[in-house]
């Protein structure tokens, strides 16, 4: 542990400011010195400290506490300074007395470098003139420092009302620790407050402090797993380490961990976790206040690669060094969240009974059967003795298929016992029939396999029981896409997948709900979804390899050869579906043919939608919307409907005939010459991309722009069900229309998901965009919408210099947090998946006008676009392009398709100042 005086002489401090006093007396001169002497006590110390965690390695935990020695040390040179100089008394009365106490985590002495100081100014029983000026002297001074503090004023008697009264000012208390004045006071003070509110409030506080930690993960997304965690709030962090060091003070009134293990609340295991993660995390804090220069709490992707290296996370083979400083603060805020759920359910299984829950939990064991080798505790599943695993390791896992079959609690000295008996889960167990069969039980068959999964993970039992899928565990994918790591993301995903299968997301996924009762392999698409994923990590092809893995996993698991065939093919498929509805044109016969050779049976297209469903759903929050759907049900329908026979290729000619005629019945109002006149304007693929309701409101569309004699018409439609808005614009075709309009777009704030761009035999195109807000939504702000459409008019007419504007826009615009990822520009041409069309699919990372910078460079290339289809994930951009070249033709000449590669990537590639690594900030002071 760091000495005070390694970090400031306060003898020296002290011994400055009485020889300041000396000569000057408590004048307003000599406030400024004492300020500047402060000052540089302060930098002075900081920097020391410092310096030692980041050149000497200094531990986190030892920083926080070095950090509070400096501020004892420095507020009491300004306490003694204050009571000897500024507000002297000789023989201060009882009403005067006075004691300076530290609360909060400046109580517990643990302060992060940028952390706000808390301080309370106790007196005995009611406030005085001479207790405020002391307050008021300090408080001014150690503002005017820079320091950031929270303060209060109160009598003992306030202290023990307000405590009673507010669980945070309790809390606060709790951590209260003497630092200048009258000690008896303060003694005083801590047995009245014990006596009244800690001995009388030991239950309630311990039920309202789980509460608010319940209540605090909510918020924080209630995982420990999200891939930009918050250190201090989120869960697995600092506050839950407090949480538990909180409840202990509290029951048990002690002030160290180690006193934890001689009052048997703790093992000595469990206390070195404590130890070790706290130190972790607190070395994980400081880095980013140092960072930052400010009190930061969320390890964003812009400062994980800067902490990685700053504690010593280098690249290996098959890892990146953030990702593995990343996986460790995941297993880190995991061994939290182990000493969480065990203590606390120790403590409130001894703590929070009540008279009336006792016989409440009397009842339900008396008419509860024990399952044979365990025992019912209340609502809670446990061994009959400590040596059951021993004895009989197949039940590490029984012991959580009962627990979910009765719909029980695991008690937490099982879950203890499960984690020091690990070691018992080897070859010989994996390979247990009676083993696996429990674990697929749990899996397929029983109620709520999220949740059994969990316990099973959180356990340890999970990645040792299926060792390819212990090797994700905790494994972030460094994106901003994904926001779990990959277990949590695929035991979402289990969860999601039982709830379509059960009908409790009908109304999102009625498809899905509808199709999965008809698959006849359910045990084979639930091991295809928990080992779609796990692959991950290990180079290569992440669907090839983990489809081996199924191949070897299956029999274990008690799947046939054909279950295991359908499952390993799953996994090698996953992607497949997700990639042609959202990067092809589902309206070109080719793709959907092609899809359809891909998958080969309804039984397969079936499980596919149903995997791609849930593990899209289990991404993240926010990354599922209409749109998606849209177009996954689009594509489902036509390879189903192909697979059984419909829409051969041959009934194209019929399909653009049904089409006119639906059309031509619909516009019955209008003359035979007109409809004739409408029907002779679209090509045959313009009736094949559109529904007859589309058509009706285009041909209403085109007929008043005709009759207004309007060369440029545009109109909008809100899509509530897809989540996007629909712009439709009906304008003189040129080269750059496309262009033009992304750029306007662009501008305005609005992101393309899909375009039909339609030529006319007028000459005229009618281009259809779905466009959405910057949250996914559909771009509906009436004021947004006007502005839009002006900038695509003044962008076509070529009033708007549309490279100039988007240069000066993303010149002023803030930092991208995409700035920190680096994705390396590629360009995909195919003359194979379109009979008609060149395809051209062109990643890079994300950034405003993108879009724009291709669709220009494609324009200045001379090709036409068809139809584009546009994806983001995260920081990632995937553009998908239908072409032709001047001719109307498929780009094949290999010295043009070398171009075109050529010059998107030049396009593409972010510029020079855009690729500099983000430089950390100066910490302030």
């Amino acid at each position: 542990m760091t000495k005070r005086l390694d970090i400031i002489d306060r003898e020296a401090l002290s011994a400055q400011l009485e020889e300041l006093a000396s000569w000057s007396g408590a004048t307003g001169k000599a406030r400024t010195r004492v300020l500047e002497i402060l000052k540089e006590a302060l930098t002075t110390g900081r920097a020391t400290v410092r310096t030692a965690f980041e050149s000497e390695r200094l531990p986190g935990d030892d920083v926080v506490v070095a950090i509070a020695e400096l501020m004892d040390d420095l507020i009491g040179a300004l306490y003694d300074f204050t009571v000897k100089y500024v507000y002297p008394v000789a023989n201060p009365t009882r009403g005067e007395q006075i004691a300076v106490a530290a609360t909060g985590g400046y109580g517990r002495g643990e302060l992060a470098p940028f952390s706000d100081i808390d301080l309370m100014f106790l007196m005995p029983y009611k406030r005085t003139a001479y207790a405020e000026q002391i307050a008021e002297y300090m408080l001014y001074t150690l503002w005017d420092l820079g320091l950031k503090v929270g303060h209060a004023t109160r009598s003992i008697e306030d202290c023990v009302r307000l405590a009673k009264s507010d669980l945070t000012i309790r809390t606060s208390l709790l951590d209260s620790r003497f630092l200048w004045g009258d000690k008896a006071l303060f003694a005083k003070f801590e047995k009245s407050f014990h006596a009244e509110v800690v001995a009388p409030f030991g239950a309630a506080f311990v039920e309202e402090k789980l509460s608010e930690r319940d209540a605090r993960h909510d918020r924080m997304g209630d995982s420990r797993y999200v891939l930009e965690p918050n250190v201090k709030e989120g869960k697995g962090g600092l506050r839950d380490l407090q949480t538990l060091f909180w409840i202990a003070k509290f029951l048990y009134g002690v002030d160290h961990v180690r006193d934890l293990v001689k009052r048997g609340a703790l093992t000595a295991a469990d206390a070195r976790r404590f130890r070790k993660a706290r130190n972790f995390l607190w070395t994980v804090r400081c880095h980013l206040h140092y960072l930052a220069g400010r009190p930061e709490e969320r390890v964003a992707f812009n400062v994980q690669s800067a902490i990685a290296e700053r504690m010593g996370y280098a690249d290996r083979a098959g890892a990146r060094g953030v990702e593995r400083f990343m996986k460790h603060y995941f297993l880190v805020a995991k061994d939290v969240g182990d000493l969480t759920r065990i203590l606390c359910a120790v403590w409130e299984d001894e703590h929070k009974k009540t008279r009336r829950r006792f016989r409440l939990l009397a009842g339900l064991r008396l008419g509860r059967r024990s399952p044979d080798g365990f025992a019912v505790d209340g609502e809670r599943l446990t061994v009959a003795d400590d040596g059951a695993f021993k004895r009989d390791p197949v039940k590490l896992i029984r012991l959580f298929h009962e627990a979910q079959r009765g719909n029980l609690d695991i008690h937490p000295k099982a879950l203890r016992l499960v984690t020091q008996n690990l070691g018992l889960i080897d070859a010989k167990l994996r390979a247990d029939p009676e083993a696996n069969r429990l674990f697929m039980e749990m899996l397929t068959e029983g109620r709520d396999p999220e949740t059994a999964l969990k316990r099973l993970n959180e356990a340890g039992v999970f990645g040792r029981f299926i060792p390819d899928f212990g090797r994700v565990v905790a494994q972030m994918q460094y994106d901003m896409y994904h926001v779990y790591t990959v277990d949590e993301h695929t035991i979402r995903a289990i969860g999601i997948l039982n709830a379509i299968e059960k009908g409790e997301l009908a109304s999102l996924h009625p498809v899905a709900t509808s199709v999965i009762g008809e698959v006849q392999s359910r045990r084979a698409l639930y091991v295809a979804l928990l080992l779609h994923d796990v692959a991950k990590g290990r180079g290569g092809d992440h669907s090839e390899i983990g489809a081996r893995v199924a191949r070897k996993l299956g029999p274990r698991l008690g799947l046939d050869a054909w279950e295991t065939e359908t499952a390993s093919w799953l996994i090698l498929q996953h992607l497949t579906m997700s990639r042609t509805a959202f990067k092809r044109d589902i309206d070109d016969p080719k793709t959907v043919a092609d899809f359809v050779e891909a998958v080969q049976s309804p039984e397969r297209l079936r499980m596919l939608l149903v995997l791609t469903v849930a593990d899209i759903r289990a991404v993240g929050p926010d990354v599922w919307n209409g749109w998606k759907a849209t177009l996954l049900r689009e594509l489902y329908y036509r390879a189903a409907e192909l697979m059984t026979g419909g829409l051969p290729a041959e009934r194209r000619g019929a399909r653009v005939e049904e089409a006119k005629a639906a059309l031509a019945a619909r516009l019955a109002d209008w003359s035979p010459a007109e409809i004739a006149d409408h029907l002779a304007r679209g090509y045959s693929g313009y009736w094949l991309a559109f529904d007859t309701d589309a058509q009706f409101e285009h041909a209403r569309m085109i007929r008043a722009a005709e009759a207004e004699g309007r060369a440029l018409h545009i109109e909008t439609r809100i899509d509530a069900g897809r989540d996007v808005t629909e712009i439709v614009i009906y304008a003189p075709d040129h080269a750059g229309l496309f262009s033009q309009i992304a750029g306007a777009m662009a501008l305005s704030g609005a992101s393309i998901v899909d375009a039909k761009i339609v030529t006319l035999t007028n000459g005229m195109a009618l281009d259809t965009f779905g466009i959405q807000d910057s949250k996914g939504g559909p771009f509906s702000d009436p004021r947004a919408l006007k502005i839009l459409q002006g900038r695509i008019t003044e962008a076509i007419s070529g009033r708007l210099y549309l490279a100039r504007e988007l240069e000066a826009q993303r010149a002023s615009a803030l930092p991208s947090r995409t700035r920190v990822f680096t994705v390396a520009p590629h360009v995909v041409i195919d003359n194979k998946a379109s009979n008609q069309h060149t395809l051209i699919e062109v990643n890079g990372r994300d950034r405003l006008g993108f879009l724009y910078d291709v669709t220009a460079a494609l324009t200045a290339l001379g090709l036409q676009i068809a139809s584009a289809h546009i994806s983001t994930y995260g920081e990632r951009v995937v553009d998908v392009f239908y072409v032709k070249d001047v001719f109307g033709l498929k780009v094949e000449r290999e010295g043009k398709l070398k171009e075109i590669e050529q010059r998107l990537r030049e396009a593409i590639a972010p510029p020079p100042a855009d690729t500099a690594e983000p430089k950390a900030e100066a910490a302030a002071g």
